[in-house]
């Protein structure tokens, strides 16, 4: 019977830091290390074999004598051992291990993919991302820094007095987006229940109990199309700050960017999508209305501007209303142009109606976007915290969805009644956890930056 576990083992890395110690040739006796792992290479070369031993840590070199029988082990490429020895260099001056005692802990049943090529085929990466993670240190890498910017993020957010909570996935209303959402039935209430298409409704009423600050890292669902930035399930970050509002927002999530990028990388400055950046705050601020001037496309007339857009090729007859071209000119013209960090802001109402109405223009509102080579991470507002001013954008809403809108947003009472109670200025921000995950990893696609993404099922034949 195989073990059942392998105690007091050091990870690689701190075993290659020992080893490299060791002159050339030399083993050094007083040292004896545990380690384990997954065997996947050797070469014999006559009464020496060596072992590649990989762990999450890294990998290292053991040197097999004839003291160890291999053979009796039926030791196969993708075992995995558990090994005890000597820290040692090779004459060449590889970091090693002089191996005195192997056991095997886990035997391979199926052979590993090509261990020169990797697991290439897109496709089975995904599928089978066990074998993935197992073959190609890219993806392993990707992962690590994945995990280390929420780490970074949940740090930076706890040192600034936020709190982290967990607001409902299965609700019985979906709120806080234009999306279509997931639907459900809860047999014991006989109700539809949908999973949640954003935090920020419940998010909201914590604000109005006196928590002040908040935030969630959780899977939001939209039953909408894929792309290699978009995907069903997706992972946000949602935060709402009292007593603050778009602008204290903007330092806050530059601050929080280029702080996440030294932590997961050493850097502020990736490469993504072809563009060389660099995520160190400030970042670049500039209005809606100017970046749109800076294409011809300040046009707040429906007709104008489809007529701007049919001219440049752009195919308008999806967009039923002056908001739809808005957003199609941004996603086609501005957003590909904003390659170095920049913060969009001052939105028309009509793009974003649940937002707070600036100071000196009531048709614009408090929100802004941010995006990285061309490719947007988040967006945030100065937060609508009077209850009639909600009901009354709420019935907006409802006029948009009976005039045949295809995007709009459903009406919450409960949610209305919570503000109610009253709710202090407050600054509300989303930041896309996958997409900020392929801007720090290089990763073209969201699929690359999820563990265990959406797919097809499989033919059977």
């Amino acid at each position: 019977m195989l073990p059942k576990r392998f105690p007091d083992r050091v990870g690689i890395v701190a075993a290659r830091g020992r080893a490299d110690r060791v002159e050339p040739g030399a083993s050094d006796e007083s040292q004896t290390l545990r380690l384990a792992g997954r065997v996947l290479a050797r070469r014999d070369m006559g009464k020496i074999v060596f072992l590649d031993l990989v762990d999450r840590s890294g990998r290292i070199q053991l040197l097999v004598t004839e003291k160890v029988d291999l053979e009796q082990l039926d030791l196969n490429l993708g075992d995995i051992v558990g090994v005890s020895g000597h820290p040692a260099k090779s004459r060449r001056g590889e970091p090693s291990l002089q191996v005195t005692e192997l056991e095997l802990l886990a035997k391979i049943r199926v052979p590993l993919p090509d261990t020169f090529h990797g697991l290439t085929d897109v496709e089975q990466r995904y599928r089978r991302r066990y074998l993935d993670l197992l073959m190609n240190e890219d993806t392993r890498r990707s992962f690590e820094v994945r995990t280390r910017a929420v780490t970074a993020i949940r740090r930076y957010l706890d040192e600034e007095g936020f709190l982290e909570v967990e607001t409902p996935v299965l609700q019985p209303r979906y709120g806080g987006a234009f999306a279509s959402p997931f639907v459900t039935h809860y047999d014991e209430l006989g109700q539809d229940m949908y999973l949640r298409i954003a935090t920020e409704l419940y998010l909201k009423r914590l604000i109005v109990g006196g928590l002040e600050r908040v935030y969630e890292i959780g899977k939001d669902f939209r039953n909408e199309g894929l792309s290699f930035k978009n995907a069903p399930e997706f992972t946000m970050l949602e935060w709402y700050e009292a007593y603050a509002n778009y602008e204290d927002a903007m330092v806050r999530v530059e601050t929080l960017v280029e702080g996440t990028a030294l932590a997961a990388l050493g850097t502020t400055r990736i490469g993504f999508r072809g563009h060389e950046v660099d995520l160190k705050a400030p970042w670049r601020r500039l209005k809606l209305a100017d970046a749109f001037a800076e294409h011809g496309l300040w046009l707040r007339d429906a007709d104008e501007l489809r007529g701007a857009l049919d001219e440049r090729g752009v195919d308008t007859s999806h967009d039923h209303t002056w908001a739809q071209l808005a957003d199609h000119a941004l996603s086609s013209f501005v957003e590909p142009s904003l390659i170095e960090p920049t913060i969009l802001y001052d939105y028309p109402i009509e793009l974003s109606p649940f937002a707070r109405t600036t100071d000196d223009d009531p048709t614009m509102v408090e929100r802004f976007e941010y995006f990285v080579a061309g490719f947007e991470l988040g967006n945030a507002y100065s937060e609508i915290n009077d209850a009639e001013e909600q009901a009354s954008r709420f019935r907006e809403q409802l006029a948009e969805k009976e005039a045949g809108a295809a995007e709009f947003v459903e009406d919450d009472p409960d949610y209305v009644e919570a503000l109610s109670y009253g709710m202090p200025p407050t600054a509300g921000l989303g930041l896309g956890i996958d997409r900020l995950a392929m801007i720090l990893t290089g990763n073209e696609t969201i699929r690359d930056v999820i563990l265990f993404p959406a797919l097809k099922a499989r033919a059977r034949s």
